[in-house]
């Protein structure tokens, strides 16, 4: 029970959106409820007739109930009485000859008695259904949003795999409890009350006793419930481990077969599919094993309950009518021990689920920021420091960037030089110090804003699975054919796009994986372009490319860099030569600055760097 109040306490937020068709559920899962309980009365009703101690059923007195259930039950009886007055001509009896009426009766009686059951259950579990996708759909909508607002200490704590078995796996159990569970939940909730009333207005006592049988089913369920809340948990780690080995797979495919490492990735594969074929045969056990246990029960109360009946004389419609309304009882209690299942399995990724929703960015909006207008004066980076986590990564820097200034940033790995970059995107705020644009801290401006300012051409290329105008488009929404046609031949990028099978509405596959290294860079090139932001930033925009597509990429971006700021980091140093000023980092400290044949001819740390790359004094 715990399990399912958990994923429904996680699921209202959601649900209560679509209250009215809940409400429709509810109400359609009650009939269907009362349908069922009506078969009591309908196998009494016939098998009274069909008797031939019939007439003697009908004057037998009635069972004794308690004096506060007399009025409520003499009102069924009226009612019951009622209802058959109505129905005598229409039901054949032993000993009377039949008509046309009574032959039309007893093959309608009990198909509209389960055709009204079905289309109450047809509709029970439309609504629920209905309102389970919608708050999928809320939820991944949710999880989405949620996971764009988050920092990037977040992703870089997270794996590929564990978000997307959150996303994918996690959500849909949830809608499988909700949908299938949830439906089952109201209906047979309702069914086993119904039919519980039915077998009291029969004999109160014997009832009771029924019941104690069924309290039986409760402890095995728990022990079960629990079982399959571990299977569902062990299931889960499996799944994200072999989604990470997938994306893994997929992304470094590549590699794998340059190292000829099939054979190491199907055993990798190979050992998590392992793994989650024994956490899921654990579910299977743990859901399989509730219905023989509650079968079990249950055929060995009704047999107690026969011989009750038998030392007890009671009349062969009681019997059956009770027999019938126990049999129909077990049913729906067999059907509530799979939703508890069903919650059970749920709940592990309803807290996971939670665990994303709840998580808080560290870097956050401003709670009233202040406007930006267009970058006018400086970048300003005063007595910065960062960690990630423990380990310092800038220490005590300052830095200014006038506006229209072109400065590289160059230093061996891990020196600092793309955590300067996110700080000025405010990826990250700093540990200590504070980083401004024109005066404010970048704190107190929107992200939106601060963003808006800036273009970034990187060394990883991301190209989504759109077409070339809609890839392009991206550095502006809204951005027209025309923007995008001027941003593309202004990145040399028109001629090929041109010369694609559909030109700017070609889909360029995931990654665009149908374009060359320099084509990807000068779609990114253009998307800057378009975005025409006064501050450009390029980190290793060419690193990854050949000579012929270096040159070919450079000379775009040195259009784009026109009367822009620029901030360039560079492991290739001959691309800094042009800028106007060079700062070099080592371990978080700004340790030497100048121009580029300046620092050469220094002597310090970027002349050694540069000394690697063939660049002296002497090739000045």
């Amino acid at each position: 029970m715990n399990s399912i109040r958990a994923v429904l306490r996680f699921s209202w937020p959601y649900v209560r959106r679509y209250r009215t068709r809940v409400a429709f559920g509810i109400l359609f899962s009650l009939i269907f409820a009362l349908s069922n309980g009506s078969f009591i009365w309908a196998t009494r009703t016939l098998t009274e007739r069909f008797s031939e101690k019939a007439a003697a059923v009908e004057k037998a007195p009635a069972p004794e109930v308690p004096a506060k259930l007399s009025v409520f039950t003499e009102q069924l009886r009226q009612l019951n009485r009622s209802v058959l007055e109505r129905i005598e001509g229409w039901l054949p009896r032993v000993g009377r000859p039949l008509d046309w009426r009574q032959v039309v009766g007893v093959l309608l009686f009990l198909p509209l008695l389960v055709g009204f059951r079905s289309v109450a259950d047809y509709l029970a579990n439309y609504c629920i259904g209905w309102v389970s996708e919608r708050v999928m759909r809320d939820l991944r909508l949710d999880m989405m949003e949620k996971l764009t607002t988050l920092s990037l200490d977040f992703f870089n704590r997270s794996t590929t795999g564990d978000l997307l078995t959150r996303i994918n796996v996690d959500s849909q159990n949830l809608l499988r409890a909700l949908r299938v569970g949830g439906a089952d939940l109201f209906k047979e909730s309702g069914t086993v009350i119904a039919l519980f009333g039915g077998l009291c207005l029969l004999d109160w006592q014997l009832t009771l006793c029924a019941l104690v049988l069924l309290g039986l089913c409760v402890f095995p369920l728990i022990v079960l419930g629990k079982k399959a809340r571990r299977a569902m948990t062990a299931t889960l780690s499996a799944n994200v481990t072999q989604s990470s080995q997938l994306v893994e797979l997929l992304a470094g495919i590549r590699v794998i077969k340059a190292f000829n490492l099939e054979a190491v990735e199907m055993a990798r594969f190979r050992k998590s599919s392992a793994q989650l074929v024994h956490a899921g045969m654990k579910g299977v056990q743990a859901k399989e094993l509730t219905n023989p246990v509650i079968a079990v029960i249950s055929m060995l109360g009704l047999g107690l309950l026969l011989l009750y009946n038998l030392q007890a004389g009671r009349s062969g419609s009681e019997l059956a009518a009770f027999l019938a309304g126990v049999v129909l009882i077990f049913l729906p209690v067999r059907k509530l021990a799979a939703v508890l299942i069903l919650f059970e399995q749920a709940s592990p990724g309803t807290d996971r689920l939670r665990e994303i929703l709840h998580e808080q960015p560290k870097v956050t909006e401003p709670p009233h920021p202040k406007p930006l207008p267009a970058f006018a004066s400086a970048l300003m980076i005063e007595n910065v420091s960062f960690a990630y986590q423990e380990k310092d990564v800038l220490r005590d820097l300052t830095l200014r960037i006038p506006r229209g200034s072109k400065l590289g940033i160059a230093g061996e790995s891990g020196s600092g030089k793309t955590t300067v970059l996110n700080l000025l995107f405010r990826f990250y705020d700093p540990t200590r110090g504070v980083v401004r644009i024109d005066g404010l801290d970048l704190r107190e401006v929107s992200m939106r804003d601060l963003r808006q300012q800036m273009a970034l051409v990187s060394q990883d290329v991301v190209i989504f699975d759109q077409t070339v105008a809609e890839n392009i488009a991206c550095g502006k929404p809204g951005a027209t054919r025309a923007e995008v046609e001027a941003a593309a031949r202004a990145a040399d990028a028109h001629e090929f796009i041109t010369q694609l099978p559909q030109g700017y509405d070609t889909r360029v596959g995931e990654r665009g994986v149908t374009l060359s290294g320099g084509q990807r860079q000068r779609i990114a090139i253009a998307r800057a372009f378009v975005r025409n932001a006064p501050i450009l930033v390029l980190d290793e925009a060419t690193a990854s490319l050949d000579s012929e597509s270096e040159a070919e990429v450079q000379s775009a971006i040195d259009r784009l860099a026109e009367h822009r700021t620029v901030i360039c980091v560079a492991h290739r140093l001959s691309t800094l030569a042009a800028l106007d000023r060079i700062i070099v980092l080592s371990e978080g400290r700004l340790v030497e600055s100048g121009k580029f044949a300046e620092l050469v001819r220094a002597g310090g740390l970027f002349a050694a760097m540069a000394a690697r790359q063939g660049i002296t004094p002497a090739s000045l």
